[in-house]
């Protein structure tokens, strides 16, 4: 798997990606307006969230995208940084892939999470839930039928079964 495809975060998002994106948030919007439930798709993954900070807005969005399509989730304080021995890091990461199908990283620094990503051997999506993370410009191409933070839920469960499903 490259970086990009494991730190799909981490770059603006090719036309490709948007549009397949949209697409499935706008399958999950449907399903939301007909009153039918979220499919399982992730019934029996395992996501782990990571972040510095502990609980967050961000990181309880995460796990309401993630709970709803059926996966299990862990949140863990990252304990992490630029000073963290390589050896360390890479034991760190290869033992996330272990135990998690996908980690999401929220407030983590960059390079820690693509150091993650390059020794976990799964999808590592770095600040998914962010503001500033590109896939929440798609949220508003859901149009107003749904709530926003609803239209950013489906964005995010979507790049989760694209990621892990």
């Amino acid at each position: 798997m490259s970086n990009l495809a494991m730190h799909p975060s981490t770059a603006a998002l090719s036309p490709q990606r948007e549009a397949s994106l949209l697409g499935r948030a706008r399958l999950l919007q449907r399903a939301a307006l007909d009153g039918t439930a979220p499919p399982r798709l992730l019934r029996g993954k395992n996501l782990g969230l990571l972040s510095e900070t502990g609980d967050s807005a961000a990181l309880a969005l995460l796990r309401q995208a993630a709970e709803e399509l059926g996966a299990q989730v862990a949140t863990m304080r990252s304990s992490l940084s630029t000073d963290t021995p390589v050896q360390e890091l890479q034991h760190t990461a290869r033992m996330l892939g272990r135990l998690y199908d996908a980690v999401a990283c929220e407030g983590i620094d960059a390079a820690l999470v693509r150091q993650i990503g390059q020794h976990a051997g799964i999808p590592v999506h770095d600040g998914a839930a962010a503001d500033s993370h590109p896939t929440a410009a798609l949220a508003s191409l859901l149009g107003e039928r749904t709530a926003a933070a609803d239209n950013r839920r489906f964005v995010l469960q979507a790049l989760l079964i694209e990621s892990i499903a």
